[in-house]
């Protein structure tokens, strides 16, 4: 027969054990000499900032994360060319952020139509190295901006 626990017992303990833990003072691996803070950190394709404002960044990182703002593919083909071209454009972005498809952590692949996804997986294969990070897809409703069959982001680590 199992033991028999005393949780009501353990759980009235946990504020004295949290105040204790935090007059410990900072974890080890928090407290080295000279760590820096997380920052965020604009990649603007071309190095420099635009002379407006954006409505939205297409790459950011905070600290050893890159967050990819979703990527369509604006131009007349099917949803394989459309799919390569999306994930060309992304393994540039992730490049010139310190990163690699192979770092990618989360995929989400919004699909103009459901039809498409046998042949977009077709051209994704293989793109996120021997073990790709985990990926959503949906068929978004309304279709993509600008006309494209596809539109993809990402969240991957530097």
């Amino acid at each position: 027969m199992a033991k028999a626990t005393n949780r009501r017992g353990f759980l009235k303990q946990a504020p004295a054990v949290a105040v204790a833990a935090a007059a410990a003072g900072p974890a080890p691996a928090l407290a080295q000499a000279g760590a820096e803070k997380p920052a965020k950190k604009i990649h603007y394709a071309n190095g420099k900032p635009p002379e407006k404002p954006p409505l939205f960044n297409s790459v950011v990182s905070y600290g050893n994360l890159v967050f990819i703002a979703g990527i369509g593919a604006h131009f007349e083909g099917d949803i394989k060319a459309h799919t390569t071209h999306v994930l060309d454009e992304m393994e540039k972005s992730l490049a010139r952020a310190g990163s690699s498809m192979e770092k990618v952590l989360k995929v989400n692949v919004y699909l103009n139509d459901l039809k498409d996804y046998a042949a977009m997986n077709e051209a994704f294969l293989g793109r996120f190295g021997p073990e790709p990070g985990v990926r959503t897809t949906i068929a978004a409703a309304g279709g993509i901006p600008g006309n494209s069959l596809v539109e993809i982001d990402c969240i991957a680590y530097i």
